[in-house]
């Protein structure tokens, strides 16, 4: 396939393509399904007003066609007017530029909102033209970034193989690290404290003891989840977003239609005392992943966080077989939790020739630091010594 048999088109939101066609792309068969590269999530937070423009996240998706075949590749890619909702910081950045004159926004972004879960980015089936497509795709986000005078282009949350594919492409390369619980076949909770030292293992079991305490902890999904979940869901993240970052991104018509939508990827965890919730984890099922997401509670209770969001969502994993955990964005605590470092990736383009080397100088020592940290975590993980 050369590059005369495709054609780039930009849509503005994804009401633009059906979701079979967009989905193809997103989840093609033969690989793990994301179900935040899906139509009907991505859709979602642009038909309840969350990532729209208004809000700083204005929809630029890239599609590639070709005659005869459709859609065969695409790039969920955002113009932003800030940086919020990111988790990949380049607050410093900005400063810099502006202070030096620059306008840092808008820039582009390809990410899932809101979503610091590593996932393709480049939408595209497997296929002996797969890289050409994907190549295509990069360049036409690059394209778009210099012939509107933007002053970057941000690809968050990507693989290590896409981190190096995109470093060929001459994009610069950030590290970071997450914590994710690793099933090693385990039948039971019990299996996976045997491989922790005594102390730590003593220290979880009175952790869950202390935090189960008068409490009952259900699982819900599929159809199962009802509004009235949604409604004392909606209570605990509103408080958790309010006091973290001011101003939650998503509201409550967003949960009811991912209820609607993709029930059976969520999975909510309560925490109830005399049958009312009093706390809860919201946790989406992908592939061979819990992904977990947002939490709250109403009830502050000693213990209650690590409960409903880590060993409870390591029960489902164990339960249905899951090989991992990720518990979202930063949290060194989670490695007492048997949680363990993960390096994270993002690439960057940036159009200013002094701002890019400044960055790119910064960059290689702070990959540097991020590989430090996660020895010296690795090496202090609670598992027992060999």
């Amino acid at each position: 396939m050369d590059e005369t048999s495709f054609q780039i088109r930009l849509i503005h939101g994804l009401s633009s393509v059906s979701a079979e066609d967009w989905n193809a792309v997103a989840n093609p068969a033969g690989l793990p399904d994301d179900p935040f590269l899906s139509w009907e999530f991505l859709e979602a937070l642009e038909a309840t007003g969350c990532a729209v423009p208004e809000r700083g996240w204005a929809p630029h998706h890239i599609l590639l066609e070709a005659p005869g075949r459709g859609l065969i590749g695409a790039m969920p890619l955002y113009l932003k007017g800030h940086s919020q909702g990111e988790f990949v910081f380049d607050h410093s950045w900005a400063d810099a530029y502006e202070r030096a004159g620059g306008r840092y926004y808008p820039k582009l972004l390809s990410a899932v909102p809101f979503t610091p879960v590593t996932g393709r980015r480049r939408l595209v089936r497997p296929g002996p033209d797969e890289t050409r497509i994907a190549n295509a795709l990069l360049a036409g986000a690059v394209q778009i970034a210099e012939s509107n005078d933007l002053s970057s282009l941000h690809v968050n949350f990507i693989s290590e193989a896409e981190a190096f594919s995109m470093e060929n492409a001459g994009l610069m390369i950030r590290t970071d690290q997450q914590f994710h619980w690793i099933n090693h076949g385990y039948e039971t909770f019990d299996d996976f404290l045997g491989e922790l030292s005594s102390a730590k293992r003593k220290n979880l079991r009175k952790e869950r003891r202390k935090a189960q305490e008068g409490l009952v902890f259900r699982h819900i999904t599929g159809d199962d989840i009802t509004e009235a979940d949604w409604d004392a869901f909606f209570e605990f993240y509103m408080d958790t977003g309010s006091r973290k970052w001011g101003s939650p991104y998503l509201n409550r018509e967003t949960f009811s239609l991912l209820g609607e939508r993709m029930a059976d990827k969520l999975l909510l965890v309560f925490a109830e005392d005399n049958d009312t919730p009093i706390a809860g984890a919201l946790n989406v099922i992908g592939g061979d992943r819990l992904l977990g997401r947002y939490w709250g509670t109403i009830d502050p209770r000693p213990m209650l966080h690590f409960e409903t969001c880590y060993y409870q969502a390591i029960d489902f994993a164990i339960a249905h077989g899951l090989g991992t955990v990720e518990a979202g964005a930063q949290g060194g605590h989670k490695l007492a939790r048997g949680y363990v470092p993960v390096t994270t990736y993002s690439a960057h383009w940036i159009a200013h020739e002094g701002l890019a080397l400044a960055i790119d100088d910064y960059l290689e020592r702070e990959r540097a630091a991020v590989e430090r940290e996660s020895t010296f975590l690795r090496d202090r993980t609670p598992f027992k010594k060999e």
